[in-house]
């Protein structure tokens, strides 16, 4: 089993954020449709049987066992009327190589929901905004990434959510993304995933920039957020403040 690696706080149609970056808060869609995985699915790069295999998505998340559930980007049909969809992807490859951002997979093997949430992490204002529906509807302070480990910008995902021991770093919850440092390729014996977890057993003051990557959040925001937020559910991480 891969760990999540919290401890020193390191561990999609349409509903992305329609940035309006530099301009003031992001504008967020209302939905965002998500495929779940019900089997291990090769990532190709166009929607063909015939295209390039660029990385495989497993069925399942390595750190609590739930359904791989990704973001969709867009639709098509081939010419032998094979569904695909694009899909936004986890994590890094093996060899510490960043996979592509997106790729298509086939959409059989697979279920279409969608979901009202977003995340929008504003480093430079170090708070955590949370939208349902397109609208903001809780804000939390947060503890982002210092400058010699920033929390990369972008758009990603919730990977996982996961509950953790009281003793554990960064307790009691933490949601997993498919974020990864860009500094540090490996971390506690993860892979450098960013994740939002709370501050037990790490402290740190709210509203500063001193953690290695990864968002802290009060306890009582990352449980609010724990019992909201399911994986595929979009994140953007923006510097705007």
């Amino acid at each position: 089993m891969a760990r999540l690696a919290v401890a020193a706080c390191l561990l999609g149609f349409g509903a992305w954020c329609q940035t309006a970056l530099g301009a003031g808060r992001s504008r967020v869609a209302a939905q965002q449709q998500v495929v779940v995985l019900l089997a291990g699915h090769g990532v190709r790069d166009a929607p063909t049987g015939a295209s390039r295999t660029i990385a495989f998505v497993a069925a399942t998340r390595p750190i609590t066992g739930e359904r791989t559930a990704l973001p969709v980007l867009a639709q098509a049909v081939d010419r032998r009327g094979r569904f695909w969809l694009r899909v936004r992807l986890p994590g890094r490859a093996v060899g510490g190589q960043r996979v592509p951002a997106t790729g298509w997979i086939s959409a059989t093997q697979a279920q279409l929901a969608t979901t009202s949430w977003h995340i929008v992490v504003d480093l430079g204002a170090r708070r955590a905004l949370i939208y349902r529906e397109g609208i903001e509807v809780r804000s939390y302070p947060a503890i982002v990434g210092k400058p010699s480990t920033p929390t990369p910008t972008g758009q990603y995902f919730v990977e996982e959510n996961v509950s953790l021991a009281a003793s554990a770093p960064g307790a009691p919850f933490a949601l997993a993304t498919s974020d990864r440092s860009n500094v540090l390729q490996e971390f506690d014996g993860g892979p450098g995933q960013i994740a939002l977890h709370g501050l037990d057993n790490l402290g740190g003051r709210l509203g500063t920039a001193v953690s290695h990557g990864c968002i802290r959040l009060a306890d009582a925001a990352i449980t609010w957020l724990a019992a909201h937020i399911r994986a595929g559910v979009p994140i953007t991480i923006v510097e705007h403040g």
